[in-house]
């Protein structure tokens, strides 16, 4: 029988395997569950910090990781590019995994953004954890936000741009006699509310600012660094010490995902009652749809295929209903076959009478994986259940018995609404896969 000693001694030759760059690590239990996840800038050493001779670190870390530590089986890794790019996945992944140790990032805070409101005449830059629908350009989500406060003021200094909730029109005669706010004064606006900058030029400013949040900056921090050191060779050290904290701000921009990588649905959704009363309608259903259960399938040139199922209640999330699967009876690349699989192995309980049936399964993919799910609901001689599945890219939505798929608008609550579940479910799939990189932490 292992021994505790041989149990740390099998951990730590894992340790020595791990790299010495950034990432995320896994505590894992029996049967592979995972129990916490951590960040780390050097993965070797952070993991290695909790098994250390003695158990003096982890004593002083508290009893609830002392405990975790004595469930330990195996410890797992992600290495990533950056730091942030694992502070990003690590929050991610706690909201997705729910790990038994980890106490911060359960919840529902996000990352924030810096949103410009490309779509107004004179277009305002926001600091935003809930985005527009439309009409914006978005950058980040970025890993502090207090480090976005400090350089969006450095930017503003040298940008000018407004950030003002005003609705200003270009056409409106009345701006001519506003007056300007103080930021107007001491040269950190243009003031369009007071017509103070025609719009070309306004806009060619906000050009600017998006030109330089999308390049290396290399340009901007090469005349800051220049200004830094003409300052220190006259002297002028109080001077040279704001352009060297500007510089470092600017650097701090850095610190961001990317909107298509690091994706937050719930930042995105639509309000959830306007979306379920306009489904609803559009499936034509007698009584509110209030469960929506969707699926998806991931694999990798046909191995170690996954398949996920994401729950919503009342247009939010249920994470507790979460289900991931890894496929058995599939051979090689058929999602349909794979989306009929995870079918059965879900509802087989509903058929038992042993869970609620979802008043809408929703497939990730086309009219074709549609039709795979009916027919192993057919072949389960399943009751009548409510069908529907969202194509990527088109963002096409079929539904049962209709020939023609629909397109509903960008901002249409119940496409936006589809689209979370959707993605959920994909990234659900995704990480399941992506992330314990053939290791077992199935649900069922």
């Amino acid at each position: 029988m292992a021994t505790e000693k041989d149990r740390f001694g099998a951990i730590r030759r894992q340790i020595r395997a791990l790299p010495t760059g950034p990432g995320l690590y896994f505590m894992k239990g029996p049967r592979d569950k995972v129990l916490y996840i951590g960040k780390a800038k050097n993965l070797r050493s952070r993991v290695a910090s909790y098994f250390q001779p003695g158990g003096e670190v982890i004593s002083a870390r508290g009893p609830m990781i002392a405990e975790m530590i004595s469930k330990v089986k195996t410890v797992d890794f992600l290495e990533t590019e950056t730091e942030v790019d694992a502070m990003l996945k690590e929050a991610r992944l706690i909201k997705d995994i729910r790990p038994p140790y980890n106490s911060d990032l359960v919840d529902d805070k996000t990352f924030p953004y810096l949103e410009i409101t490309t779509g107004e005449d004179f277009p305002g830059v926001y600091i935003t954890r809930k985005p527009r629908p439309r009409g914006s350009r978005l950058f980040g989500p970025f890993a502090g936000a207090k480090d976005l406060r400090q350089v969006m003021v450095v930017l503003q200094k040298i940008f000018k741009f407004r950030t003002c909730n005003l609705d200003i029109k270009e056409d409106d005669p009345k701006r001519r006699f506003f007056r300007p706010c103080l930021l107007f004064s001491i040269k950190q606006c243009t003031a369009p509310c007071a017509a103070k900058i025609d719009r070309q030029e306004y806009k060619k400013s906000v050009g600017d600012l998006i030109r330089f949040l999308r390049s290396r900056r290399s340009t901007i921090l090469g005349q800051l660094k220049k200004q830094m050191a003409e300052a220190a060779e006259a002297l002028q050290y109080e001077k040279a010490a704001m352009f060297r904290d500007r510089i470092r701000l600017i650097e701090r921009l850095d610190r961001r995902g990317i909107p298509e990588e690091d994706v937050q649905p719930e930042v995105f959704a639509a309000d959830p009652t306007e979306a379920l009363m306009q489904l609803r309608k559009l499936l034509q259903a007698p009584e509110p749809v209030r469960i929506i259960e969707g699926i998806d399938v991931a694999n990798i040139a046909g191995a170690e295929s996954v398949g996920s199922l994401v729950k919503f209640i009342d247009g939010r999330p249920f994470k507790s209903g979460y289900r991931r699967f890894k496929i058995r009876t599939v051979k090689g690349i058929d999602d349909y076959a794979m989306i009929a699989e995870v079918v059965k192995r879900r509802y087989k309980y509903a058929l038992r009478g042993e869970e609620l049936w979802p008043d809408l399964v929703l497939i990730d993919g086309g009219r074709g994986h549609l039709h795979a799910a009916e027919a192993a609901l057919a072949e389960m001689k399943a009751p009548a259940v409510r069908i529907a599945s969202i194509a990527k890219r088109e963002e096409e939505i079929y539904l049962q018995g209709s020939r023609k798929p629909l397109k509903l608008p960008a901002h249409s609550p119940v496409r936006k609404l589809l689209q979370y579940v959707r993605d959920e479910a994909h990234r659900f799939a995704q990480h399941y896969h992506h992330i314990l990189r053939n290791k077992k932490m199935l649900n069922r």
